[in-house]
C-alpha cells in the first residue's frame, strides 16, 4: 500500500505533467518527390503539439523552421525535400525537453509518370458542368452516413440531399462521351458537414476529405483515371475564399486572424467593381475582401502566410492526386489579390499545361477582364489565370435572343458583345455558357422556346471561347415556376435514379423536344472535337440586318459560316455582302443536316434557326 505521501506526489505528478494525445492530423496528407518547388510546409495538429519540437532523420528531407501557432494544439513546419530524396514513409519525432513524445510517419510517393506535362482544357473542349448530387444514385448505400449532420434523403425538397454520388457519374460516362464532351467539371464533392442544404458542395469542412455521401477518395481516382480512358478531363471545383462554419478547425483556430471577422460576423458587400474602382474606399475594399460570402461560410483570410501555404498545397495536393486538368475556382474576386497571385502562379509553375478559370460575375466585360493572364492593369495585378468566365457573353446571349422589339431582333447585342474582346488579353481563352448552377436554366431564360434553346446552343458552340453545357440542358431541365430558386435550377436528371420514369440517359420517355435537343447537341458536339477551324480560327462578323446575323470562323484550309435567323419566317439572305469571306467558294454543307448544296447569291435560312455551313 502506498503512503500518504507517496500518493500525494504520484497524483501531483499525474495532475501537472501534460498527457501528449498523438497527432491528429498532418496536412498535406502525403507528398511527393520531384516536385518543382522543394519547400513544404506541413501542419500538424494534436494535443499540445505546438509544446514539443519535431524532428526529421531521413535522406533528402530537412526541417528549415518550426512555427509555433496562437494554439497549442498546431505546429507549422516547414520542409525541403531534395532532388535526392527518395519516396519512402519516414518518422517526425516530437520531443519536449529533450525527451520523445511521440512519433508520426509521413509519406513521400513517387510522382506519376505525366503529371508535370498534365494538360489543362482548351477551346478545343466542351466541359459538362454537374452538380453530383442531382446527376445520378450509383450507390445508394452512402444516401444517409449517420455521424454527419444532414441525415437524410428527400428527393421533393430542392435543397435537401437527393443520393446522387461519385458512381452515379462513373456510371454515365458513356453517356457523357458519346454525347461529345470533352470534360467534365463536378461542382465541389469534398465534405459538407453542415446540417442542411449540403448538397451544394461549398461550404466544405475539411479540404482533405472526400464528401462520404459521395464516394471515396478511391471512387474519386477512379472516376478520374475512367474519364480520361474514355477522353474525358476532369475539373475540380475549388472553394479557397470560404469555409463552412462546421469545419473542424473552427473550434480551435490556429491563429485568431485564421478568418476574417472571428467575433463579430460581418458579411461581404459583394461589390466586386471595388478590385478595379480608382475611386473605391478603403472601407468598401476592405468589407469586400473580408465579409464573410453569408453566415454559414466564414471568410478566410489569405493574408495570414500560414493559411495561404495551406489553400495551395492543397490544390495541388488534389492535382496530383487526381492527376486533374483544371481547376474552376469560386467566388474568384473575393479572395486576397495578393494570395490570387500566388496561388494561380504557383499551380501553373508546377504545371505550365495545366488550366485554372476563375469565377467573376460580372457582365462588365472590363471587369472579367482584370483577372485574366496578361493583362495590363493599372493596380499593378498580374496573376496567372488563363481563363475568366464570360458572363458578360452569358447575359448578351439571353438578351439578344429574347429581344424582339428592335429592328435587327436584337441580334446587334451579339455583334457588340463580340465586338468587345478587345478588352481581354486572351478571349479565345474565356469560358462561355448559357446558364450554370447558380443561375436560371437556358431553357427557362429562353422562355421554353425550343427554336431559341438550338440558336443560343449553335451560338455557344461555334463561337471563340472554352463552351461549358449544364447538365439536363439536352433535355431541356428549367425552372420557370420557380425563378432564381437554386435547388429547382439543380433538378434532377431524369433516369439517375431507379425509380425514375423517365430516362434521358437511354431517351425512354422524353418528349419530342426534348430529343430534339439531345439529337442536335450530339451531332454538334461531336462534329466540333475536330474541327480545328472552332478551336483556334479567326473569326469574322457582319453587323447584323433585318433580324439576321452572320459569322464567320476561318483558317487558312477551312471556312465555317454560321447564319442565325431570329425571324419567323423563311428569310432570303443576299450573300453578296460577305464576298469578303465566301469569295471563290461555290458549295456548302449544312452540318446539322448533312446536306450539300450549291449557292449563289441567296441561301434560304429557315424561319428561327441558325445554319451552321462548311464551305468549300
Amino acid at each position: 500500500m502506498l503512503s500518504k505521501k507517496t500518493f500525494l506526489s504520484a497524483l501531483f505528478s499525474f495532475i501537472w505533467i501534460p498527457i501528449f494525445a498523438q497527432v491528429e492530423r498532418i496536412e498535406p496528407k502525403n507528398w511527393w518527390v520531384g516536385m518543382k518547388d522543394q519547400s513544404l510546409q506541413l501542419m500538424v495538429y494534436g494535443d499540445k503539439v505546438g509544446e514539443t519540437t519535431p524532428s526529421v532523420n531521413y535522406a533528402g528531407v530537412t526541417i528549415k523552421k518550426v512555427h509555433r501557432a496562437e494554439s497549442k494544439n498546431y505546429l507549422f513546419i516547414d520542409l525541403i525535400i531534395s532532388s535526392s530524396a527518395k519516396p519512402a514513409t519516414f518518422p517526425i519525432t516530437f520531443k519536449k525537453e529533450g525527451k520523445t513524445i511521440f512519433t508520426q510517419s509521413y509519406s513521400l510517393l513517387p510522382r506519376k509518370k505525366n503529371t508535370a506535362q498534365l494538360k489543362g482544357f482548351t477551346p478545343a473542349d466542351v466541359i459538362y458542368l454537374i452538380t453530383p448530387d442531382r446527376f445520378a444514385n450509383g450507390d445508394t448505400a452512402n444516401d444517409v452516413i449517420s455521424s454527419l449532420r444532414e441525415k437524410k434523403i428527400d428527393r421533393k425538397n430542392d435543397y435537401g440531399r437527393h443520393g446522387g454520388d461519385i458512381r452515379g457519374i462513373i456510371n454515365n460516362l458513356d453517356y457523357i462521351a458519346a454525347m461529345g464532351y470533352t470534360a467534365i467539371w463536378p461542382t465541389p464533392m469534398l465534405e459538407n458537414d453542415m446540417p442542411n442544404s449540403s448538397y451544394h458542395g461549398y461550404a466544405i469542412t475539411d479540404y482533405y476529405k472526400v464528401d462520404p455521401r459521395y464516394g471515396t477518395l478511391a471512387e474519386y481516382k477512379e472516376l478520374a483515371d475512367k474519364a480520361r480512358q474514355k477522353g474525358l478531363k476532369l475539373i475540380f471545383d475549388g472553394v479557397v475564399n470560404h469555409s463552412g462554419s462546421f469545419y473542424w478547425w473552427m473550434k480551435d483556430l490556429p491563429f485568431r486572424n485564421w478568418i476574417n471577422y472571428p467575433d463579430s460576423i460581418q458579411i461581404t458587400n459583394h461589390r466586386r467593381t471595388v478590385n478595379q474602382d480608382p475611386y473605391a474606399s478603403t472601407a468598401d475594399k476592405e468589407l469586400m475582401v473580408k465579409g464573410w460570402f453569408v453566415r454559414q461560410m466564414p471568410d478566410l483570410n489569405q493574408q495570414n502566410p500560414f493559411l495561404s501555404a495551406f489553400l495551395i498545397q492543397n490544390s495541388i495536393w488534389w492535382i496530383e492526386t487526381l492527376e486533374l486538368n483544371g481547376i474552376r475556382q469560386d467566388t474568384y474576386p473575393y479572395s486576397e489579390k495578393k494570395f490570387l497571385e500566388q496561388w494561380t502562379c504557383k499551380i501553373m509553375n508546377e504545371y505550365p499545361a495545366f488550366s485554372i478559370v476563375g469565377e467573376e460575375w460580372s457582365t462588365n466585360p472590363s471587369i472579367a477582364a482584370y483577372w485574366q493572364q496578361g493583362k495590363l492593369n493599372n493596380s499593378g495585378y498580374n496573376g496567372c489565370l488563363k481563363s475568366t468566365m464570360d458572363f458578360p457573353m452569358q447575359a448578351t446571349l439571353v438578351q439578344a435572343l429574347t429581344e424582339t422589339e428592335a429592328w435587327d431582333k436584337g441580334l446587334v447585342k451579339l455583334y457588340e458583345g463580340l465586338a468587345n474582346d478587345f478588352v481581354y488579353a486572351n478571349p479565345e481563352n474565356l469560358l462561355v455558357f448559357g446558364d450554370n448552377h447558380d443561375m436560371d436554366r437556358l431553357f427557362t431564360f429562353l422562355k421554353k422556346d425550343v427554336d431559341l434553346m438550338q440558336m443560343a446552343l449553335s451560338y455557344l458552340l461555334t463561337i471563340r471561347g472554352i463552351p461549358q453545357i449544364y447538365y439536363g440542358t439536352e433535355v431541356l431541365l428549367e425552372n420557370s415556376a420557380k425563378p432564381g430558386d437554386h435547388g429547382l435550377i439543380r433538378s434532377d436528371f431524369p433516369g439517375g435514379w431507379k425509380e425514375d420514369g423517365t430516362n434521358g440517359f437511354t431517351g425512354a420517355g422524353l418528349t419530342r423536344e426534348q430529343l430534339r435537343i439531345q439529337s442536335f447537341l450530339r451531332k454538334l458536339l461531336n462534329w466540333r472535337k475536330n474541327k480545328t477551324v472552332i478551336h483556334q480560327g479567326n473569326t469574322k462578323h457582319f453587323g447584323p440586318a433585318k433580324g439576321v446575323y452572320v459569322y464567320f470562323r476561318y483558317n487558312k484550309s477551312e471556312t465555317v459560316m454560321v447564319v442565325m435567323n431570329k425571324n419567323t419566317g423563311v428569310t432570303m439572305l443576299d450573300t453578296n455582302r460577305f464576298t469578303e469571306m465566301i469569295n471563290g467558294k461555290s458549295q456548302a454543307t449544312d452540318v446539322v443536316s448533312g446536306n450539300t448544296f450549291s449557292f449563289g447569291n441567296e441561301i434560304s435560312v429557315p424561319a428561327k434557326s441558325v445554319l451552321i455551313l462548311e464551305l468549300k
